[in-house]
């Protein structure tokens, strides 16, 4: 993209909405935002009526309504990508197809619940772009940042699907995408709450919090060196969350519930300074795991 002002005058009305619209990079990306997020909810409750109404899913909170809910209408390619999701394949011996749909769940997972709270990040950039494009610099356009981004989140929704994967081979005859077994369960919520404690989340949540000295300093018209950015923001963000992510083996893959819960955690531990609720959020795993793991034994 480049800085030149262009003069609209001779456009009719609409023309001219339109114009301002496409030299305002930051609308575009806020649109496709919001598109995508609500696109990736649509997939996922799509998915979780249909995991729940199959009975794949356990006891999860707001089962008895998504039971009685009707299928969600959807073209053939999205119903057999659900199928291969949500079905009650054994794992023992899965195969690429299933691996692939997998990674592809949780990547529609990160971008419901992790993405949003990206939004700061992002719009941050946008303005600090707008301004160069008053200057007359070149800008690169901020969908190149979002890409970076969820590049990093495309390659850990991989590890959690291979550990989708491997959990399920140790429990073949377990619901496909309900809580994990309970000693399993409890261990995961441990390695989650002392996670919040530690140096290195709140060494993150500092530069997920703070991030115009970092986008303004590594600023570049160069489309591969902001693309790099987007991966070191996504970094910084999925060391923030990864232990968060955890969670959704314990409670059951497909609960939305706990989706919107972490979502919004993750949303409002990025705004709040202080570690206040990163410790009540870890106390409170490890007073769950430590509950979970007496009852288990």
């Amino acid at each position: 993209m480049t800085g030149q002002s262009e003069d609209f005058s001779h456009l009719d009305r609409v023309g001219r909405t339109v114009a301002g619209i496409g030299t305002r990079p930051g609308f575009i990306v806020l649109a496709a935002l919001v598109g995508a997020v609500l696109l990736a909810w649509l997939l996922l409750a799509a998915m979780a009526v249909r995991s729940v109404q199959a009975g794949f899913a356990g006891a999860v909170p707001g089962g008895g309504l998504l039971r009685d809910l009707p299928a969600i209408p959807l073209p053939d390619f999205l119903a057999r990508f659900i199928a291969l999701c949500v079905g009650p394949a054994p794992f023992q011996a899965a195969s690429t197809g299933q691996f692939t749909a997998s990674v592809l769940m949780w990547f529609l997972m990160a971008v419901a619940t992790m993405l949003p709270s990206a939004a700061p990040m992002i719009r941050t950039y946008c303005e600090i772009a707008d301004t160069a494009r008053i200057k007359g610099e070149p800008v690169v356009h901020p969908l190149i940042l979002v890409a970076g981004y969820l590049a990093v989140w495309l390659a850990a929704s991989a590890v959690f699907a291979a550990i989708t994967l491997g959990l399920q081979m140790m429990d073949p005859v377990g619901q496909a995408f309900g809580p994990t077994n309970g000693i399993i369960a409890a261990m995961l919520l441990a390695v989650a709450g002392l996670y919040q404690f530690s140096g290195l989340k709140e060494a993150c949540l500092k530069k997920c919090r703070r991030p115009f000295s970092i986008l303004f300093s590594r600023w570049s018209d160069r489309p591969q060196r902001i693309f790099r950015l987007g991966i070191e923001q996504g970094i910084w963000c999925l060391g923030c969350c990864w232990a968060l992510m955890l969670v959704m083996f314990a409670v059951g893959i497909m609960n939305l519930f706990w989706m919107v819960l972490l979502g919004l955690f993750a949303l409002l531990e990025k705004q709040v300074n202080g570690r206040l609720p990163s410790r009540i959020a870890g106390a409170i795993l490890l007073v769950w795991s430590g509950a979970l793991l007496l009852v288990s034994l």
